[in-house]
């Protein structure tokens, strides 16, 4: 299991004001985190780098295509 205790989170500039928000913790050696703001000590899904460049770049496409 991955290790994120250390790691240094930043909010998605995507987050709403509503709350509905996740952050990221990039430049791990176990890939990029993902985790709810609001439950900060829940779970955290764990992508590879370049799966998570894969999945920003389809979403790029898909919002401003």
């Amino acid at each position: 299991m991955a290790d994120f205790d250390e790691a240094v989170w930043r909010k998605s500039s995507r987050s709403s004001a509503q709350g509905n928000c996740f952050e990221i913790a990039d430049g791990q050696s176990a890939g990029v985190g993902v985790r709810d703001s609001k439950n900060v000590a829940g779970p955290v899904l764990v992508f590879s780098a370049q799966s998570w460049r894969n999945f920003l770049c389809e979403f790029k496409e898909k919002d401003h295509g």
